[in-house]
């Protein structure tokens, strides 16, 4: 089997993570061609890749109003005959004002105007499964580090909550729809919670303070934060957990967290002893962001 990834960034190198043990080739593009992947704009090798390829993954989001996949290669991947995969974002179903929503709900009407677009045009290829993700975290990636950095902001934003997804599980979806029907697919948690909450449940994971809440209109948040903070949905999984046989080891934001915090070494809070060979260790207070990718290989 061929996979080819349109993005090789963080979730869809998770997938690759997946796959490459069980003897997938893998080839992956970038958008300067780093790290042995292919430049996006290499439209001779991309072309013979899609040619090649027997599923197709795309994570690249939409660019000035455009999906710069479906734009440069759209055609080719509709014919190639390929297994096509999209992730997306629940952002695609807007405010529903802490209400339930599934894959049969409107999209189009909230703040992510060209997500929603790309999402129904990768919807509309023959073959295309969409994954419509909410919050993705995992290890590197998680508000342990925010709160290990000192940038972690509790806002208190009422009554709004939102679903999260662990990578491990959003990987485990795609590789579990690899053999699925087409369509969009939900990959989310069991359990929406304000953002507030996750935060001072990490704070007692790594026995520091918790801070303090701050009124919406008085955070020192980014625009970008400040329109996340504007929508209020709870994001259903049943269509994958029916179809495609998919269950989130992580269902609830608890579970994921205890697993990362696993990850961090306590700190050392008196001095060491002397060591008692050349072979002592001795644990680090440092989140480990790494992310343990082995064997994947990027055609050549």
């Amino acid at each position: 089997m061929r996979l080819l990834i349109f993005g090789m960034g963080y979730s869809a190198a998770h997938v690759a993570a997946r796959l490459a043990p069980r003897g997938w080739r893998i080839a992956g593009t970038t958008r300067d061609g780093r790290d042995g992947s292919i430049a996006f704009a290499d439209r001779d090798r991309v072309a013979f890749e899609i040619e090649q390829a027997t599923h197709i993954l795309s994570s690249v989001p939409p660019a000035d109003d455009a999906d710069p996949v479906l734009a440069d290669y759209g055609g080719a991947i509709a014919a190639s005959g390929a297994w096509i995969g999209y992730l997306s974002s629940t952002g695609v179903y807007g405010d529903t004002r802490g209400a339930w929503v599934d894959e049969s709900a409107p999209t189009g009407g909230g703040r992510r105007v060209a997500r929603a677009r790309a999402d129904a045009d990768w919807l509309a290829l023959p073959r295309a499964h969409v994954f419509r993700l909410p919050g993705i975290y995992g290890p590197g990636r998680s508000v342990l580090d925010k709160i290990a950095s000192g940038s972690a902001t509790r806002v208190d934003a009422g009554d709004q909550v939102f679903s999260r997804i662990h990578v491990d599980d959003l990987a485990e979806g795609v590789v579990r729809a690899l053999d699925g029907p087409p369509g969009a697919y939900n990959l989310s948690d069991d359990m929406p919670a304000p953002q507030a909450d996750v935060i001072a449940y990490g704070c007692a994971l790594l026995r520091v303070p918790v801070p303090p809440l701050v009124p919406l209109d008085d955070a020192a948040i980014s625009p970008a934060a400040r329109g996340f903070y504007s929508e209020n949905r709870r994001v259903a999984n049943g269509r994958a957990k029916r179809l495609l046989g998919w269950r989130p080891r992580f269902y609830d934001y608890r579970l994921g967290l205890r697993a990362l915090s696993a990850r961090i070494s306590p700190a050392i809070t008196s001095t060491a002893p002397d060591a008692a060979s050349n072979d002592q260790r001795y644990p680090s207070n440092k989140v480990d962001s790494s992310i343990a990718i082995t064997g994947i290989r990027t055609l050549e």
